[in-house]
């Protein structure tokens, strides 16, 4: 056990700290649209302004730059969407600075890797602790040339960092790219240019509590009405009162609307945030507010009726329900999504299969689904798995952190608790102590499904290796002590039988002196028979006298 590395200790996963709800836009008339274009269009030219403003302020950001920048697009706004677009700005900045230290750490590892590597010679195998060398001469060439190119990206990326210099794209890199490969795309120029501008549009707006239906500048009443604040240079668009405008379409919250209606009649904070889907030609609104934390439930509360454990897939989850003592009861599951298409599809896909898990755990009857703590932030690299390209390709297409959103979620709204554990070893272990045992001619027990219950049992605390089977009535001892559950704390409970010195032989029945002694031969071979045996107390056989 000296060469694995230490197991972190399961925990409970905190709930979701906000909620968020999007409708569709209804009945919009022509007018609508045009002034919601005119807002969005208007509103987006400041936020990319205000944005170049705060990259060039780089690391020496303050408070004071802050309100300098409010107050210079509050008079072609307002304050509160001049606040708005300042601390979309500052959120935008801090994700690009977080995305660019991800970066820097995945150059250097990429670099260490190639360093060690080089340094050993060309054909020395690696060992579990770390790589090996290159194939070839050739491929060791190629390595190092390589080298120098990462080590020029690294001092670039050192360099942007303490610089405080980031990179952002309002509108989205993947979609800025696209413009010079329209054929690929499958766009048009006017198709492109439609959806650049709506990406590029600015139409949120932040709650407050205490306000009319916890927002200001942009309201939804109980009933569904939904008003607009207009921007100062656009305040001629009004339809209403105090420079507002009223939509035609209602707005109707189908998931949590409730929630939401509780919220908005007790003027409590929602935020609002206003989309155009240019493909569908569609509005949307999205609505968000933040709840308080649920007080996690204790460890072992959680694990009182048992654990649902689950492995994660490229293609599905597989499952296997636990019962208190760490035994699979029941059939294993699998419930299966597609991650190919678009993000919508894919999003659909994960939610769909989260749904049905959630649903049976609660037919089991647990109240805990036991995940993998997974993190491949540091797994993608080229240079960390060689020419392993469809393992990286596998890793990559994984939904880790959409599914650990989405399962955090939908699993506080259902009253079931999400237990992290430590992803080491689960399916080589899983595979080696329960695929073959749990495998009949009914049921074909996969690799994932065994490693269903190694994570399911680690939630619990117990070790992953199954119990040692007893062994047959008449090889030893009957069925004695073995059949007990050894406390798992017991030294050697999982390990086979002491070796008894001495002959494996039966032993001889205590009548044998009475019986063989007043035999009489009746063949040839009888002579030898006829000899007297007598047990020796102190031997597991018989003597001969």
């Amino acid at each position: 056990m000296g060469g694995l590395r230490q197991l972190a200790a399961p925990f409970v996963v905190p709930g979701p700290s906000g909620v968020a709800v999007r409708t569709r836009l209804k009945q919009l008339t022509a007018r609508d649209v045009e002034m919601l274009r005119q807002v969005g269009a208007h509103l987006g030219s400041l936020a990319s302004s205000d944005l170049k403003a705060r990259c060039n302020d780089g690391l020496g950001y303050g408070a004071a730059a802050w309100a300098v920048r409010k107050r210079a697009l509050t008079p072609q706004s307002s304050a509160r969407w001049a606040g708005a677009i300042t601390k979309a700005t500052h959120d935008q900045w801090a994700l690009a600075r977080r995305g660019a230290h991800a970066h820097l750490q995945s150059l250097e590892a990429g670099v260490r890797t190639l360093r060690h590597r080089l340094s050993l010679p060309v054909g020395e195998k690696g060992s579990k602790g770390g790589p090996g060398g290159y194939r070839s001469r050739r491929e060791w060439h190629a390595k190092a040339r390589r080298l120098r190119v990462l080590e020029d990206r690294l001092q670039r990326a050192r360099a942007d960092w303490k610089a405080g210099r980031v990179r952002v794209v309002r509108g989205g890199k993947r979609l800025a790219r696209a413009r010079h490969h329209l054929a690929a795309a499958g766009l048009s120029e006017t198709a492109w240019r439609a959806r650049w501008e709506a990406e590029r549009w600015f139409l949120q707006a932040d709650g407050e509590s205490g306000k009319r239906f916890g927002n200001e500048t942009v309201r939804i009443s109980p009933d569904g009405e939904v008003s607009i604040r207009l921007p100062a240079p656009l305040a001629h668009l009004a339809n209403a009162a105090h420079g507002r405008y009223v939509l035609t379409g209602r707005a109707r919250f189908a998931h949590r609307g409730e929630e939401w209606a509780d919220r908005v009649t007790a003027n409590r904070a929602v935020a609002y945030r206003i989309h155009h889907d240019v493909q569908r030609g569609r509005w949307y609104v999205t609505a968000s507010w933040q709840k308080p934390a649920t007080p996690a439930l204790p460890l072992a509360a959680a694990l009182a009726e048992g654990v649902v454990g689950v492995d994660m897939n490229a293609d599905h989850l597989a499952a296997w329900c636990l019962d208190v003592h760490g035994n699979p009861t029941g059939n294993p599951r699998r419930f299966f999504y597609d991650l190919t298409g678009p993000a919508e599809h894919r999003d659909a896909q994960v939610r769909h299969a989260l749904t049905r898990l959630l649903h049976w755990a609660r037919t089991c009857g647990v109240k805990a689904i036991a995940v993998e703590d997974l993190d491949f932030a540091a797994e993608k690299t080229r240079e960390k798995h060689g020419g392993r390209k469809r393992f990286r390709q596998l890793i990559s297409g994984m939904p880790t952190g959409r599914l650990r959103a989405r399962l955090t979620s939908m699993a506080d709204a259902t009253g079931v608790t999400v237990i992290a554990v430590d992803p080491a070893y689960t399916s080589k272990w899983g595979a080696h102590h329960w695929q073959k045992p749990l495998t009949s001619t009914t049921r074909k027990t996969t690799r994932h499904d065994a490693a269903s219950i190694a994570i399911g049992r680690r939630a619990q605390g117990f070790p992953v290796r199954r119990r040692t089977a007893p062994p047959r009535t008449h090889q030893s001892d009957g069925c004695g002590h073995r059949t007990v559950q050894a406390d798992r704390h017991a030294p050697g409970r999982e390990g086979s039988r002491p070796r008894i010195p001495g002959p494996w032989t039966r032993s001889v029945p205590p009548d044998t002196e009475r019986t063989r002694a007043t035999r009489a031969p009746n063949t040839v071979r009888g002579a030898r028979s006829a000899q007297e045996w007598v047990q020796d107390p102190f031997l597991r056989t018989g003597k001969k006298r």
